[in-house]
């Protein structure tokens, strides 16, 4: 599908990786239903078509990552309208289409994270973030709450310093973030994509099928108790060494040689 520069959302195969673009730098790359959906379809079609590694969601510029759904008036695609003849809204999609992505998913946060930007940011399995970028979920400033990103704010942050920002609506600092364990790394702004490019090369050279197992555990078993997960575990381990990626890695080490994993 080909895409103009003034899209909202540009899709990007850059090697084996496909960036994800939010492309509304003059909206602060806010959220609307065409942007939300884009995103969608852009992690659902590099699962399916097999060939890209990891996927980079960010935004475009430097001032914003997303700040959250757009509250213009007369907005198109306004995030808080609800269709109450669909059973599901368009951002809880995309929020299940991101918890089941078998595929990697780094933010690339070049600016400030706000509200249902903070959201995808917390939905992302890794984050790298420039030193001068600021977070926050502001909606009790204009009489909501976090509803929808809630529950992937619950999975990744401290539960009192989550109620505090919900409550103050205020804004923090990259450095509080990090010190929360939310963001895996902190960079000048300067080496945010050296950085990101490190930490992609120590993705894309691993058995995709390894990647693809090992996140469906990590989700399956931190909603399970530890019974339950012990279980899990336990099947999963034939299941994996069953794979041609583990016969091939297993071989590999023995033969003292680079392994050529092919997802299978």
């Amino acid at each position: 599908m080909s895409q103009a520069a003034t899209d909202p959302v540009l899709l990007e195969r850059r090697g084996d990786v496909l960036w994800i673009i939010i492309n509304r730098e003059e909206r602060r790359n806010a959220l609307n239903q065409e942007v939300v959906q884009t995103i969608d379809r852009g992690i659902a079609e590099a699962v399916a078509g097999g060939e890209v590694k990891a996927i980079v969601l960010t935004g475009a510029g430097d001032k914003a990552f997303c700040a959250g759904a757009d509250l213009a008036k007369g907005a198109k695609g306004f995030a808080f309208a609800v269709d109450f003849s669909r059973p599901k809204h368009y951002i809880v999609d995309l929020f299940k289409r991101l918890q089941e992505c078998t595929l990697p998913v780094i933010a690339r946060v070049n600016g400030h994270a706000m509200a249902g930007g903070f959201g995808l940011l917390c939905a992302c399995d890794m984050v790298i973030a420039a030193d001068d970028i600021r977070i926050g979920t502001t909606e009790s400033k204009i009489g909501m709450t976090p509803m929808m990103i809630l529950p992937y704010m619950l999975r990744v942050l401290p539960p009192r310093k989550l109620q505090e920002m919900c409550i103050t609506g205020e804004q923090f600092t990259a450095k509080e973030a990090y010190e929360w364990g939310l963001l895996n790394y902190l960079v000048p702004r300067a080496e945010l994509d050296t950085k990101l490019d490190w930490l992609l090369s120590r993705i894309i050279d691993k058995s995709p099928t390894a990647i693809r197992l090992g996140k469906q555990a990590f989700n399956a078993t931190r909603d399970m108790g530890l019974r339950e997960a012990l279980e899990y575990a336990q099947a999963m381990v034939p299941v994996m060494s069953s794979t041609q990626d583990a016969k091939e890695g297993m071989g590999a080490f023995q033969e003292k040689r680079a392994p050529n994993f092919t997802g299978t």
